[in-house]
């Protein structure tokens, strides 16, 4: 039985957004697929970043990281939010690189490492604006002293020093060269202790794209990964990136009503002529958000046509004035397209919904099929 919507991620799209970033940054690239991929597929995106030359993987988390390996992903992969009470362990024996930011979670998992007889790989974190983890500039010189202890008795190695950044999406942010400061300080701190980190790294994607001094050895890629403009922009952007995928669905349900028709919940929506309205089989739980409602609107027909009413959790209802439509016409709920009267993107959808694209992508839901396309192949 087929399922009512369906995300097609284009792998090729994926991929030619490694090649594009790489071109510009000149440095290696860590794919973040956390989220299951930012929704897209954590697994296929993965296969696709990697063969597309990234050298790294980065989650959020354990489980994250160990279906990656499940999966025959050995590739060097960062996972980086953890409970001090989590299961190291695991992570140990599956070469997962442990990102750490406290003292509490050094000890732990330098106890999993003796525990398995094996030496961890960390890569410590610096706090250097973002007041969210990482260790602040006052707890990071106890930190790199107890990794650097650990690490002549054989219980970690420290492969890397890294932060992360508060607006590099901001063009001019004052903040930006304030937490490069910061971060080439601890960086400072850290050699002083004696570490000798093979990789450091700081730019996420807007910094990648944009800040060469955030480059050093390692950009981390999120949203442009995805081939989402992280300045905001609502087209594909100076740079090229090819939004990677399509949510789209079909008509369920047409009706031709008069002026004065109440439409969905409420109704917060009353027809002001005579129009014809669509019945969308996608709601709030599939990732057409409640938020957008009045603002946002669909490709139905040929054209633009507005989301009225409330969103349901499971339906929504486009009105589609005169066009002549059928049972069955597909729709594009948001795709690769232009912006600007063409097909609605994911960064008009964050816009209309007064979100980031990040939500909107990791917001559809589970039971929408998932189609991946690899590199080469049209979508239909």
């Amino acid at each position: 039985m087929s399922a009512l919507a369906e995300a097609v991620v284009d792998l090729g799209a994926i991929a030619g957004n490694v090649r594009t970033i790489a071109s510009v940054v000149g440095t290696g690239l860590m794919a973040v697929v956390k989220a299951d991929g930012f929704g897209h597929g954590a697994v296929p995106v993965a296969r696709a970043a990697l063969g597309a030359g990234a050298g790294w993987l980065g989650v959020t988390s354990a489980p994250e990281a160990l279906a990656l390996r499940a999966a025959g992903i050995t590739a060097p992969t960062l996972s980086w939010l953890h409970r001090p009470d989590d299961d190291f362990g695991a992570l140990i024996a599956a070469g997962v690189d442990i990102g750490v930011s406290t003292t509490t979670h050094l000890h732990a998992v330098v106890d999993a490492a003796y525990r398995l007889g094996l030496p961890a790989v960390v890569q410590l974190k610096a706090d250097t604006g973002l007041s969210r983890n990482g260790a602040a500039g006052s707890d990071w010189p106890e930190l790199v002293s107890w990794a650097r202890k650990y690490e002549v008795e054989g219980g970690v190695r420290v492969r890397g020093v890294w932060s992360h950044l508060a607006d590099a999406d901001v063009p001019g942010s004052p903040r930006l060269a304030g937490q490069v400061a910061a971060f080439e300080e601890a960086l400072r701190v850290a050699r002083s202790a004696g570490l000798d980190p093979d990789l450091v790294h700081l730019a996420n994607s807007a910094a990648a794209l944009s800040a060469p001094r955030t480059r050093f050895d390692l950009c981390r890629i999120g949203l442009a990964l995805y081939g989402v403009d992280p300045f905001g922009g609502t087209g594909p952007g100076e740079f090229g990136l090819r939004a990677a995928m399509t949510l789209r669905t079909t008509v369920v349900n047409v009706k031709r009503v008069p002026a004065g028709a109440g439409v969905s919940y409420g109704p917060e929506y009353v027809t002001a002529a005579p129009t014809t309205l669509a019945l969308l089989p996608v709601g709030y739980a599939d990732g057409v958000t409640r938020a957008a409602g009045g603002r946002a609107a669909v490709w139905l027909g040929g054209r633009r046509c507005p989301i009225v009413g409330r969103v349901a959790m499971d339906q929504c209802v486009a009105d589609a004035g005169d066009l002549p439509v059928a049972i069955g016409d597909p729709v594009v709920v948001f795709g690769p397209g232009q912006g600007d009267g063409g097909q609605p993107t994911v960064a008009e959808w964050a816009r209309w919904a007064g979100t980031n694209p990040h939500e909107i992508l990791t917001g559809v839901g589970a039971r929408v099929a998932r189609d991946h396309l690899h590199e080469g192949t049209e979508m239909s």
